[in-house]
């Protein structure tokens, strides 16, 4: 019988939880860590969306279209409700400012006030300036997506299918250095008698397990189908890599309820028309068929 591949996630949580090094943290909430990871999900049989928690994925969905236009400013994200980007320039606006302003009307203020948000909305030169916007010392923007599609299109055998968002030069003025930074895909030959499939590699240098991870697996699993698509390929294997795996303490309980859960089968993505190019998606061409998880487990942000 083969092993649902959650469980390799599900493992992960346990060793973090019995073996893992207790560390204080930047954010100074703490951490259990464990250095060098491999998680590997084959996409054929299904979307890696985690089961044994409720995974809200159409944020996910929308913070992915979003790095792929290249902005860096929260003001479209919020504007359809996604939060997740929201701590960061708030934390700086409270401290700059000393204004106890709630999340929800900073929120309102980045949506309805163009000037607010381009002063206090900006995250820096994060993962979309990276990957459509990198800018050589000649001052030359370079599209890292467009490069890659077009290479894998004319040299499948490449070595060099990356991208990465990990500009040293301009990490300083990033609200948050990238996390999940850089990508590698591979294009198998067809020789097995197979369509040649497109798998893609993850290295994440700094990894949390419990609220970072599973949109992590989710959005590389979705850009990977998106770029198979484009490419005319089938997809093959997700390889996730971890540096720093950590678990944050105020998340500890919540992972072991996790991990009492049984994991149910994984979903199927479906992308329901295929644009002329990797910027033509919008949120309406995705749809995932047979998600059925555990309720939802919630812990807060460290920032």
């Amino acid at each position: 019988m083969t092993t649902h591949p959650e469980f390799q996630y599900l493992d992960l949580l346990r060793r973090l939880l019995e073996e893992g090094d207790r560390r204080m943290d930047r954010t100074g909430v703490g951490t259990r860590s464990l250095f060098g990871e491999v998680l590997r999900f084959d996409l054929s049989q299904g979307l890696p969306l985690l089961t044994t928690k409720q995974v809200f994925w159409k944020p996910a969905v929308r913070e992915m279209l979003w790095f792929l236009t290249g902005d860096t400013n929260i003001r479209p994200l919020v504007a359809q409700g996604v939060k997740i980007w929201t701590d960061w320039p708030l934390a700086r606006y409270r401290k700059a400012t000393g204004e106890d302003i709630t999340q929800a009307e900073f929120e309102k203020r980045i949506v309805e006030d163009e000037a607010f948000a381009k002063a206090w909305g900006d995250l820096g030169p994060v993962y979309g300036k990276q990957w459509r916007r990198w800018q050589g010392p000649d001052g030359r923007e370079h599209d890292q997506i467009a490069t890659l599609i077009r290479e894998i299109r004319a040299n499948p055998a490449s070595r060099r299918l990356l991208f990465t968002g990990w500009n040293v030069a301009e990490l300083e003025g990033m609200a948050l250095p990238p996390c999940h930074m850089t990508y590698q895909f591979h294009v198998t030959s067809g020789a097995d008698g197979r369509p040649p499939r497109l798998s893609c590699a993850l290295y994440q240098r700094s990894a949390d397990i419990f609220l970072g991870v599973p949109f992590n697996l989710f959005e590389a699993a979705l850009l990977t189908h998106m770029i198979a698509q484009q490419c005319d390929l089938a997809v093959g294997t997700l390889v996730w890599f971890g540096g720093d795996v950590h678990l944050y303490s105020n998340a500890e309980e919540q992972a072991r309820e996790q991990m009492t859960r049984d994991p149910r089968p994984f979903p199927q993505l479906k992308i329901l028309r295929r644009p002329e190019s990797i910027d033509g998606y919008v949120f309406e061409d995705f749809a995932i068929e047979g998600y059925d998880p555990h309720p939802p487990l919630r812990a807060p942000v460290a920032v």
